[in-house]
């Protein structure tokens, strides 16, 4: 379900945030569209914490430390490369009003980073926005094979250390299905939502 689209320009962070505690997400038909659409599906994607699921061959790679795995130190590197066009993704969600209010929240802590590096290169990351105790995941690139991968294990480790009781992806794909995401009903993910907005769950210590 989406809701009436909003004219292109800057989204008002306190808006935002209001929107996610509802259960309500923006999102543009394309980079160079100027509007901005809002969205309350009808079956929301989840990933279990406590059912979190790391493939095997994953496995491996974690073992071998191919990436450095940084917190924060550049998110907007990591949003641009969620925007950028890809062989099989041609065009994205991101536009310049919804580029402009992420980066405000990240400034004010409420959006986050998580980045694999190699040879102090960018090489993949995700983001999403902190409430509560949900971390709202908003998009996840990868320019080396496994690279958002290690980044989504890492955000789980440092979710479930931290007090996190609610991850959100908005959707579900076949992907993050192998990591055990999957959907529920619009009226249970907004009673798990109510439940998980109570209390505060700290991405720093």
């Amino acid at each position: 379900m989406t809701r009436p689209y909003a004219p292109g320009h800057r989204i008002p962070v306190d808006i935002l945030l209001r929107a996610y505690a509802s259960g309500v997400f923006p999102m543009a038909e394309s980079a160079t569209d100027p509007d901005v659409f809002w969205v309350r599906p009808e079956t929301r994607g989840i990933i279990p914490l406590d059912a979190f699921h790391i493939p095997k061959s994953l496995r491996k790679t974690i073992r071998q430390r191919r990436f450095d795995i940084r917190f924060d130190s550049d998110f907007i590197g990591v949003i641009d490369g969620c925007a950028e066009e890809r062989a099989e993704r041609r065009t994205t969600w991101i536009n310049a009003s919804i580029r402009e209010a992420y980066i405000r929240l990240f400034e004010r802590g409420n959006c986050h980073s998580v980045e694999a590096w190699r040879e102090d290169r960018l090489v993949g990351g995700l983001y999403g926005v902190t409430l509560g105790r949900v971390f709202f995941g908003e998009s996840m690139f990868s320019k080396e094979t496994d690279a958002s991968k290690v980044c989504l294990v890492s955000l789980v480790e440092r979710l479930n250390a931290r007090g996190f009781v609610l991850l959100d992806t908005q959707f579900t794909t076949e992907h993050l299905k192998r990591f055990g995401a999957i959907d529920i009903a619009r009226g249970r993910y907004e009673q798990l939502l109510e439940e998980a907005l109570q209390g505060r769950a700290e991405f720093y210590p």
